[in-house]
């Protein structure tokens, strides 16, 4: 009797550990899903013109009319909190749909072709790799000036190393499978097999690694705003955000900083839980 109740004890706890990670994995979700709505509806959800100063309620605190309080400039701080959702998600979605169809491209086509073609592939991406993606963004900014789309793309080819390589390796391991045998008999292709049938059971991995990126990359593009590389005031967006309510914390009103920093950390968290639940479902899949 002792020796099955020592073997059922751990099969619970693995349960109950499995039911939470489920249980955060589902709130993850929720959470996410309201900022997706947040942002597309921004314009019907925010009480007030996010742009609109009035300097005679500069720092004004908590109210019915102003649910956030106002920033130094009199503009409502939820109002902009809920309009800066949409810029803050749209930039992270670009760098991941950018890295997604780079990483992909390159990383079957390197486990496909070998050879040379494949070491060629590999250099590059060790290259790339080697280059902080912060720094690529600031020198391409530089060239073309601040705003969204230069850092977007910068920040794109500079993730596009963790995609290519991960779809690489994915995909050889594909390549040994019975299936990519009996297609390659049958006369199908290279590309029709790569892009037909090998895609296809890449693609659980990819998801999983581009959710991951999609967080790293909204914090990578909060800093470049927060140091003045990225969106540019009077539009709202988290990363300005931050950065223009650091007189408000000096004047000893720091509620205008304080719920961008939020509302960036608790997007970031979601998306690495749900990266990775995803990447562990799939590790477990495999198995």
């Amino acid at each position: 009797m002792s020796v099955i109740a020592l073997r059922r004890r751990p099969g619970l706890r693995s349960v109950r550990r499995l039911g939470g990670r489920d249980r955060f994995f589902s709130a993850s979700l929720v959470v996410l899903g309201v900022l997706v709505i947040t942002a597309v509806l921004a314009p019907l959800l925010a009480p007030h013109d996010p742009e609109f100063t009035d300097l005679n309620s500069s720092l004004a605190p908590p109210s019915l009319a102003h649910p956030l309080g106002t920033d130094f400039s009199g503009r409502d701080t939820l109002s902009r909190l809920i309009h800066g959702a949409r810029i803050s998600l749209l930039g992270p979605l670009g760098v991941v749909a950018v890295s997604s169809v780079l990483g992909t491209l390159l990383g079957l086509v390197a486990a496909w072709r070998g050879g040379w073609l494949d070491t060629l592939i590999s250099r590059g991406l060790d290259l790339v790799f080697a280059f902080p993606g912060l720094l690529l963004a600031m020198v391409v900014v530089a060239v073309t000036g601040p705003g969204l789309l230069a850092p977007t793309l910068a920040m794109g080819v500079a993730y596009t190393p963790y995609v290519a390589r991960l779809v690489r390796s994915a995909a050889i391991g594909e390549q040994a499978k019975p299936y990519v045998t009996a297609y390659r008999v049958q006369g199908f292709s290279g590309p029709a097999i790569a892009l037909r049938h090998v895609l296809p059971n890449v693609s659980p991995v990819l998801l999983a690694q581009s959710t991951l990126n999609f967080g790293y990359a909204l914090l990578d593009l909060a800093v470049l705003s927060y140091l003045g590389l990225g969106v540019q005031p009077p539009t709202p967006d988290w990363g300005s955000e931050i950065q223009i309510a650091q007189q408000a914390v000096l004047a000893g009103s720091p509620l205008s900083a304080a719920a961008p920093v939020l509302a960036v950390m608790v997007t970031v968290v979601v998306f690495t839980v749900v990266g990775e639940a995803l990447a562990d479902r799939v590790t477990h899949r495999e198995r």
